[in-house]
């Protein structure tokens, strides 16, 4: 944080100097308890901070309490935080003395003459700052866990141990944010993903889920409605091969920019890459024919599989991958439709994501990077297009300078789930080079051959990650739509039987995802069993049901809804699960 560009009296820049300082008071706590401790690195991240050590051996939750205790005693003496700059060989022959030896190669890597020193107590380190002035103001903390870390980030490097923490301006900051933890952890979808039987993983196949029935139903579901969205708007489906020549990777540019992140083996004389994205395939798509204006745009979706070389220290769940499937999609338009495009692909972002009952809570537009391809001032005219539909839309937007794709600018959208927690998930992409090193054509109204402008986009995103979103979002309770089993039909005993079978067929036949228990088990054990599964509604049958044709009505959320006839209750599931995308107006 650069303290020159920064309002001192900004609340976040307060809290980001109360969570660095607390990263030191950290430090200073570990130096107390293990002398021999090596530091690195301590920054300031969201909603917290870290530091990562050296240690004579690895840390235990008693480790972590103890050092809690002893944080909390220097943050009651309130030390002074103290800044002094030395030169260079001061610093390094200092940390050298006290066997620091990643401060001594930070200090070689700093190209000023002086660095910038911190005291506090007894305890010095390298730091650039910014902190807050006594320790006092760092009471409201806590360590949260340690794991492993790799010095710089480098496999090649020693492991480190990073301790995590939080810290806030108040108590009750604090507080709310640890009760958001342990919601989230409640809701992790790992957690759930096994307890629900919605997915498994397997050492076998690191970082490729299996879905497991229930999980797939929902899967496709998801599938279906954005399949079916698409084609109201004007889509048309695609399936393109899983794997092609490094040829046609060199030719849309990923060979040079994206080769680490690919799947490749060799064939006979060549080499071969596992499709990672859909763009290029879709190239070939449009170059199969010609095309004129008549025929723009031209939306081409595409689900199909994709696989990325993510390291595996990298794999997290069903939110970071290596097989995966985007509900992606290639829009080839005419300068002028561009814009109108771009407005309703975030009508139909907002839409889609309404119907979840997520909100956007802002958006990013990611601009230029230093390896970019092609003209700048094709880069300048898509930044705009795409800040002026933003700015149209009334969005909250930042800048994220440089962090576009290596072929053109994009906005990525950020969402809040039921936590608030934040999720980045659909993007829009403007590209102006792949169309021309694919040298794809179009024949203008004035009869001249034009290259067309390719809008990328994905709404959900990779739909293995965004099924990771939802069930963390419903804790794993999906709404009646989306909910892999809508209803546990439930027999009090052998007499209702065939009563029971009549109602799961019934419900079945009205298109409706039922689950027959006729188990020689008490009614208040099934019930139980379809609570923890969170089955919507649960259909108790029993003789007074079976002799009025009625079923007793046990909802999830509502508890028990009394019993309403068969046909009745059908009706008003039907049209509980009748809910699709708002068309972009």
């Amino acid at each position: 944080m650069d303290e020159n560009q920064i309002d001192r009296e900004d609340p976040q820049y307060q809290l980001h100097c109360i969570r660095h300082s607390a990263a030191h008071i950290m430090a200073h706590a570990v130096q107390d308890l293990f002398p021999e401790s090596q530091f690195a690195i301590g920054p300031v991240i969201k909603d917290g901070f870290y530091y990562d050590m050296d240690l004579p051996r690895a840390l235990t939750t008693e480790d972590l309490e103890a050092i809690e205790k002893r944080m909390k005693e220097i943050i009651k003496a309130n030390n002074p935080f103290m800044h002094e700059e030395w030169e260079k060989d001061q610093a390094r022959t200092w940390f050298g003395e006290n066997k620091q030896t990643f401060k001594q190669e930070i200090i070689d890597g700093i190209g000023d003459e002086k660095v910038s020193i911190y005291k506090e107590g007894d305890f010095t380190d390298l730091c650039a700052g910014p902190h807050v002035r006594y320790t006092k103001q760092c009471k409201h903390f806590k360590l949260l866990k340690v794991s492993g870390a790799y010095w710089r980030g480098d496999e090649k490097n020693p492991m480190l141990q990073r301790i995590y923490g939080t810290a806030w301006q108040t108590k009750e900051e604090l507080d709310k944010y640890l009760f958001q933890l342990e919601e989230a952890a409640k809701r992790d979808h790992r957690k759930l993903g096994k307890e629900l039987d919605l997915v498994m993983f397997h050492e076998y196949a690191p970082g490729a889920p299996f879905w497991l029935p229930k999980g797939q139903t929902i899967f496709r579901i998801l599938s279906d409605k954005m399949r079916n969205y698409n084609l109201r708007n004007g889509y048309v489906e695609v399936g393109t091969p899983q794997m092609f020549r490094k040829d046609l990777w060199q030719t849309s540019g990923h060979w040079d920019h994206y080769r680490e992140n690919m799947f490749i083996f060799d064939d006979e004389d060549t080499q071969i890459g596992l499709k990672a994205m859909n763009c290029p395939s879709h190239m070939l798509i449009f170059k199969n024919e010609h095309h004129s204006y008549r025929d723009l745009p031209m939306r081409i979706h595409d689900q199909g599989v994709l696989h990325r070389n993510e390291k595996s220290g990298a794999l997290s769940g069903l939110t970071r991958v290596r097989k995966f499937c985007q509900d992606d999609a290639h829009l080839f338009v005419t300068p002028e439709q561009v814009e109108p495009e771009l407005r309703t692909l975030l009508a139909m972002a907002k839409n889609t994501y309404e119907v979840f009952g997520m909100k956007f809570s802002k958006v990013y537009l990611s601009t230029r990077p230093d390896d970019y391809m092609g003209e700048l001032e094709m880069w300048n005219q898509a930044e705009a297009s795409l800040t002026k539909v933003i700015e149209e839309a009334g969005l909250n937007y930042q800048i994220n300078a440089g962090d576009g794709a290596f072929y053109g600018p994009k906005i990525d959208f950020i969402i809040e789930d039921a936590l608030g927690r934040e999720w980045q998930t659909a993007t829009v992409q403007l590209d102006f080079q792949l169309p021309l090193r694919f040298e794809l054509k179009y024949i203008a109204q004035d009869n001249s051959a034009k290259t067309p402008i390719v809008i990328h986009r994905a709404i959900y995103g990779s739909l293995e990650r965004f099924m990771g979103v939802l069930i963390e979002h419903y804790a794993g309770a999906f709404p009646t739509w989306l909910a892999p089993v809508q209803c546990h039909v439930i027999n009090l005993g052998e007499g209702q039987i065939d009563y029971a079978t009549s109602v799961h067929k019934a419900l079945l036949k009205a298109g409706l995802r039922s689950h027959l228990d006729l188990r020689n088990e008490s009614v208040n054990y099934k019930i139980r069993e379809a609570q923890l599964q969170k089955i919507p509604y649960m259909l108790v049958v029993g003789d007074r049901e079976m002799e009025a044709g009625t079923v007793s009505v046990r909802a999830l959320r509502e508890g028990n809804q009394g019993s309403v006839p068969i046909a009745e209750f059908i009706e008003r599931i039907v049209s509980e699960a009748d809910v699709d995308f708002a068309d972009p107006t």
